[in-house]
């Protein structure tokens, strides 16, 4: 999503209604536990609606147009040529098992095409449905900005298909200037990468074309507009197109720290970097991990706040007596004339959904694709398998069922949100009982997937639509087991902590309360703040 990076946007956007921000990991087939790529992405905006896509396989005949609209605006921007094939989409997967993900990174002023007909959102999903696997798919994103311009600021896309995984970033030329400069990078097999609304290829080989795919003008463009006039080996795309500045650091590239922290010793070197104290110590594209990243180790990593580290969400004030996680935006905030910021980690209360990509190589496509979508913040949400292949989406996650502005009372978006926003009014009591809730369902899922995969697969053998049908059944029930089952814990935290009281059921018609109050911390950070005005007078017993 889009979060403009530099430093005069960047303050111009947290002041303003809305902030847009992403996380993205990246794994390789040699990192990961089970030899599948994977990609975990978070569409983080305060007005995005949580919705999973779908678009159908189709042909078209030739001449047939496709309109583009924007997808964080809804503006039409214009009409394109309609592939003669298209695959079938789920979310940000499609049925040969290539997925796709992005985070915004803005960049330099004036690249932006305003005559531009291609988004960064109408790029990822109109690619998904023309490309098969993760060199197709940049050869296809590249050609359309070239052909149609490219609408947005720089991005930072992940690309993955069952065993490559590539990050890509584009920005472009400017208005009057059609298509973009771009860098691809391969993640090398055992490598994991990140990235969070900071461009992050700096420095990348000029001729290996296996590892490196790159505009043949990323270099002489940037010279032409004065950006750069260093030696072509030497060039940085990150630091030309997008040069880092205390909010990139800070806000950006902290997360991708602390999930690169999470998996891998020895990045405490980088802890001022990702604090915004050190900008020249860059930390890398790619690391290889500790050990092997499983499905679960993915789940923990976009469910990060910083825990354990100096930025713990949990430790300031702003967590409140109940060590909350989230924090009330704008990111920035002034006491007289000082400004003072609020952390921004991976997880947060303005997702709309969420996604950890499995690309399998050892499964057919048909069956090896497994996108596994939440909706609303990360933390407390459940991730729910759905197969790429599938032909009709669940209805509490459809598109149309509901909308920002429209209540649904069988959307899950808005069910996770009530969880979720009640739970932030006394965290600390009410969110283990929610993520024991969470684990009990994603073990579970989990658990299915091998003997699904195995009727599936026996399926695909006497027909491609029985296994897609299969497929199409099996996550439409976890989905709807996903939501009877919120449904029930929303009722029984409401009943249990509303008012503040801690209620438990008796024998007869009435709770056990507690009234547990604040913490002791808090009730002395009032008392030292309130002095004498709240104290109670001591009186004299006789």
């Amino acid at each position: 999503m889009k979060f403009i990076k530099t430093t005069v946007l960047l303050l111009a956007t947290i002041t303003g209604s809305a902030v847009f921000a992403c996380t993205n990991f990246l794994v390789t087939k040699g990192a990961s536990q089970d030899g599948a790529t994977m990609i975990s992405y978070s569409a983080d905006s305060h007005t995005l609606y949580g919705e999973l896509y779908h678009w159908a396989a189709a042909k078209y005949p030739k001449g047939a147009l496709l309109k583009v609209i924007e997808w964080d605006t809804y503006k039409y921007l214009g009409q394109i040529e309609q592939a003669a094939q298209t695959y079938n989409v789920v979310g940000n997967m499609n049925e040969h098992q290539l997925a796709i993900g992005e985070t915004t990174f803005g960049g330099r002023e004036g690249l932006v095409d305003n005559d531009g007909i291609i988004d960064y959102g109408s790029l990822i999903y109109i690619t998904l449905q023309r490309a098969k696997t993760a060199r197709e798919a940049i050869k296809v994103m590249t050609e359309l900005v070239a052909k149609y311009g490219y609408h947005s600021g720089g991005e930072s896309f992940s690309i993955a298909d069952p065993n490559e995984v590539w990050i890509m970033e584009m920005i472009g030329k400017g208005t009057g200037n059609k298509g973009a400069v771009w860098v691809a990078v391969k993640i090398p097999d055992g490598y994991i990468s990140g990235h969070a609304n900071q461009a992050r290829i700096q420095t990348f080989p000029l001729n290996d074309p296996e590892n490196c795919i790159y505009a043949p003008d990323v270099i002489s463009f940037a010279k032409s507009k004065g950006f750069y006039s260093g030696k072509d080996e030497e060039f940085s795309f990150s630091d030309t197109y997008a040069p880092m500045d205390f909010g990139a650091a800070r806000f950006c590239e902290a997360r991708v720290w602390s999930g690169f922290n999470k998996v891998a010793q020895g990045m405490d070197k980088y802890l001022d970097y990702a604090m915004g104290k050190d900008l020249k110590n860059r930390m890398p594209l790619y690391i290889k991990p500790d050990k092997k990243i499983g499905l679960k180790d993915m789940y923990d990593m976009m469910r990060d706040f910083y825990g354990g580290t100096p930025m713990d969400m949990t430790k300031d004030p702003g967590a409140g007596p109940y060590q909350c996680i989230v924090r009330w935006r704008p990111l920035e905030w002034k006491v007289d004339s000082t400004t003072y910021l609020n952390e921004r980690a991976i997880s947060t209360q303005q997702t709309g959904f969420s996604f950890i990509s499995q690309s399998r190589s050892w499964v057919p496509a048909p069956v090896g694709g497994i996108l596994w979508f939440g909706m609303d913040d990360t933390y407390s949400t459940v991730f729910v398998p759905m197969y790429s292949s599938i032909t009709k989406i669940p209805p509490s996650i459809a598109v149309g069922n509901g909308g920002m502005m429209t209540f649904s009372e069988t959307s899950s978006f808005w069910l996770f949100n009530q969880v979720s926003n009640f739970a932030y009014t006394r965290y600390s009591d009410m969110i283990p009982e929610i993520r024991a809730k969470q684990k009990e369902l994603e073990d579970g899922f989990i658990a299915k997937i091998a003997a699904t995969d195995k009727a599936a697969l026996a399926l695909l053998k006497k027909s491609p639509k029985m296994a897609t049908d299969y497929l199409t059944k099996f996550s439409n029930e976890q989905q709807d087991i996903t939501f009877k089952t919120w449904k029930k814990l929303y009722a029984y935290l409401f009943t249990k902590y509303m008012d503040g009281n801690i209620k438990t059921a008796t024998n007869t018609p009435l709770p056990k309360v507690k009234q547990p109050g604040y913490s002791k911390d808090f009730y002395k950070q009032i008392a030292d703040e309130t002095g004498d005005k709240l104290k109670v007078p001591e009186t004299k017993s006789h």
